[in-house]
């Protein structure tokens, strides 16, 4: 999203500007309708919701005739407001999108009506006091998230409501309030979890049953696409009205994350960015600045590296497999280099073609070099345990203020945050990632989604619904918040008071997600991505060990994930 408006705000905006526009146009029959207007909003609203679009589409949004509507259109396109996208490889078949230039005009538009609307309907003398307008943030303040709400009919699940999920603080934040949620939903439920790894070959043997185990499944979000495409998800938009979920409430990185060729497959229900955690007490006694750039980054670490007195200038994962590989992936988006031949378009790389499989690997390149190279020079200044280090211990000794900085995801806050005894506790500063020369800062958003497994008992599909709406809802989510967890996926939990109170990481992710910082295709989630990572978290870890060189790694990491993408590819 620009930096004008969040995506949730400017959708708000948005929905109200077209409700204006139903009423002026039934207002009076002389109302002259504004077709530009239409699809331009048509398109906005598509786009942030990550919904396919296509010329029907807006021309039916138009309120005008075809013939009209079609030739506005066109007009569209000529001045660039409006982008053209293959959907197929004959070219006959096209989705539109709107233009870099429409968007930042839109922004720009969106926070001007906000801020309007403010200055002509948020004053004292109130036009009436039961109004539910909701303009921009002040109705968030104003009416904080209630507590967790008791369906008013309990479920009906013979022998309760079953759930696979990731072993993670968020989700045995959920299991400690497991009481409390079955009292929300009327039944008992019976969680488990597994590590990462352990979690998704679960999910996919699972798939592979006559009829699922779990009702709700978890998944990391990086695997959409292979779940998608090995049937283990059933579309949200078959199970239920997806509008239920209020789509314009989730950051929009982690609610499009969820997407596979435009359709919604699951919930996000931890949204967590791996951010840089720094000891600004640490910094301050130093005279140094937060790191902006990868080259500010080393010469902190270099700086604040004092093995004689225990302490080491960062951590991060370098465990082989995995772990690393998604260091891999996240290092060379910091340099600007997405794992596979993305387009690009505002704010990153555009994700919404994966679904066609027609992208190639572009790991060894010029810039996956640079990426390969400060992770060698980053080695220098870290724990002598960094290879074996993944992703809890990375934390571990940062909280216990053996490191003075780390890359970690929000979710691993509370090591510090909850433990007054921590030398990082209240003492730490949250940042995106660093970016190389010619780069942007990017936070890589990761977590957790919900969803419903395709081979679940249609009898249990209702029930199932209703519990992931609870589950994923923004009491629920507050509701974590306020017992450890410290990731959250969407914008009117972010902005809650009592949220913001918890940690000052809600309002650091925010600040992010404004900025168009919050980004997801850095782990593309296409069907391969599990294997990609995996390959890059072998042949660096090579690498890292002195057994091959930057330019061999990317070479063979190159060659081995080329050859997993054609093997991998429908024929």
């Amino acid at each position: 999203m620009h930096a004008q408006l969040a995506a949730g705000d400017m959708l708000r905006v948005l929905s109200f500007l077209e409700e204006c526009g139903a009423e002026l146009e039934t207002a009076s029959e002389l109302h002259d309708p504004a077709p530009v207007f239409r699809m331009a909003l048509h398109a906005i609203k598509g786009h942030l919701e990550a919904k396919v679009m296509t010329p029907t589409s807006l021309i039916a949004a138009s309120n005008v005739p075809y013939a009209t509507a079609n030739r506005r259109l066109r007009e569209m396109i000529e001045a660039g407001l409006i982008d053209q996208r293959p959907r197929t490889k004959s070219g006959k078949s096209f989705s539109v999108h709107p233009s870099d230039r429409l968007l930042e005009q839109w922004s720009q538009m969106s926070g001007r009506v906000r801020r309007l609307a403010e200055t002509h309907f948020n004053t004292t003398d109130r036009l009436d006091e039961a109004r539910d307008y909701y303009f921009g943030g002040s109705y968030m303040s104003a009416r904080p998230i209630p507590p967790l709400q008791v369906l008013p009919e309990p479920l009906r699940l013979a022998g309760g409501m079953r759930v696979l999920v990731h072993g993670d603080p968020t989700f045995m934040v959920m299991e400690n309030l497991k009481r409390q949620f079955e009292q929300a939903v009327g039944v008992p439920i019976h969680q488990r979890a597994f590590s990462i790894d352990r979690l998704r070959d679960e999910a996919l043997r699972n798939a592979e049953r006559m009829t699922s185990r779990y009702d709700i499944i978890a998944l990391d979000l990086p695997w959409i696409g292979e779940f998608v495409e090995k049937g283990v998800l059933m579309p949200l938009d078959e199970a239920m009205d997806v509008a239920r979920l209020d789509p314009a409430d989730f950051h929009t990185a982690g609610w499009k994350a969820a997407h596979w060729g435009g359709r919604p497959y699951a919930v996000p229900a931890q949204t967590t960015p791996e951010l840089l955690f720094y000891r600004r007490d640490l910094f301050a006694e130093a005279g140094l600045e937060p790191p902006a750039t990868t080259n500010q980054l080393l010469t902190a670490a270099r700086r604040m590296h004092d093995p004689q007195r225990g302490r080491y200038g960062i951590g991060w994962n370098a465990a082989r497999g995995t772990a690393l590989g998604h260091t891999v992936l996240m290092a060379m988006a910091d340099f600007g280099q997405p794992v596979l031949d993305l387009p690009k378009m505002a704010g990153g790389f555009d994700t919404d073609g994966l679904a066609a499989r027609d992208y190639r690997v572009t790991i060894d390149t010029e810039r996956g070099l640079m990426a390969a190279e400060f992770l060698m020079e980053l080695l220098q200044y870290s724990p002598p345990d960094i290879l074996s280090m993944s992703w809890y211990e990375r934390v571990r000794p940062y909280a216990a203020g053996r490191i003075a900085m780390a890359y970690g995801y929000t979710l691993l806050a509370p090591y510090f945050e909850l433990d007054p005894s921590s030398p990082a506790h209240g003492q730490t500063g949250y940042l995106p990632h660093p970016h190389g020369p010619g780069a942007a800062n990017v936070a890589p958003v990761g977590g957790y989604a919900m969803g419903i497994p395709a081979n679940l008992a249609p009898e249990r599909v209702e029930a199932a619904v209703e519990a992931l709406c609870v589950f994923t809802s923004a009491q629920a989510q507050k509701l974590y918040v306020q017992n450890g967890s410290r990731t959250n996926p969407r914008y009117s939990v972010g902005a809650d008071a009592e949220v913001r109170r918890a940690s000052p990481i809600f309002e650091a992710v925010d600040a992010m997600s404004w900025r168009d910082e919050l980004q997801f295709w850095p782990r593309p989630p296409v069907p391969e991505i599990t294997g990609i990572i995996q390959i890059c978290g072998e042949e660096f870890h090579d690498m890292l060990r002195g057994l091959q060189s930057p330019r061999a790694a990317l070479r063979e990491a190159q060659s081995r994930a080329e050859a997993l993408i054609e093997q991998a590819r429908p024929s």
